[in-house]
């Protein structure tokens, strides 16, 4: 892993997830800056960030995902995390510069073992994408103001 050792990660990277809960998701919002989430031995949502010289202290953001988280950065200092809960609610928290705000539903009828993932392409913009229940893939989106309903989408 040389490119790991160049860059310091390997000194004091948090414990990987356990492969049978799920994988790891990472964004970053800034040069040197490296978040990372991944579900913990109690099942909750762990959270580690790499700030240019090494891995700042691990923090739990509680929650019960079912599968593998999605993140995006929407802006500088600005995160939001989603996850699909074993009721198939898909639930997001967001970071936004000074804490982490309460675990909120976005609903859906989810796979709890399909995971989520998000994207942003600007301040006022969030995407998020899982598998329904159905076997398809839905996506909702933030556009400045509120969540869109769910949309299936087609292929």
């Amino acid at each position: 892993m040389p490119h790991v050792e160049r860059l310091g990660f390997a000194e004091g990277v948090p414990d990987a997830p356990d492969a049978a809960h799920a994988g790891v998701a990472a964004v970053s919002w800034a040069p040197g800056r490296i978040d990372r989430f991944w579900i913990g031995p109690e099942g909750d949502l762990m959270h580690a960030v790499f700030e240019g010289e090494g891995w700042l202290e691990t923090e739990s953001l509680g929650g019960t995902p079912a599968s593998t988280p999605g993140v995006t950065a929407w802006a500088v200092d600005r995160l939001q995390v989603f996850a699909v809960f074993p009721d198939g609610q898909l639930w997001n928290r967001y970071w936004d510069g000074l804490s982490w705000h309460p675990w909120e539903s976005l609903g859906g009828e989810l796979d709890p073992a399909g995971g989520a993932g998000a994207s942003s392409w600007s301040a006022d913009r969030i995407d998020v994408w899982a598998s329904g229940v159905d076997g398809r893939t839905w996506h909702r989106f933030w556009d400045g103001a509120r969540w869109v309903d769910w949309e299936q989408l087609e292929g």
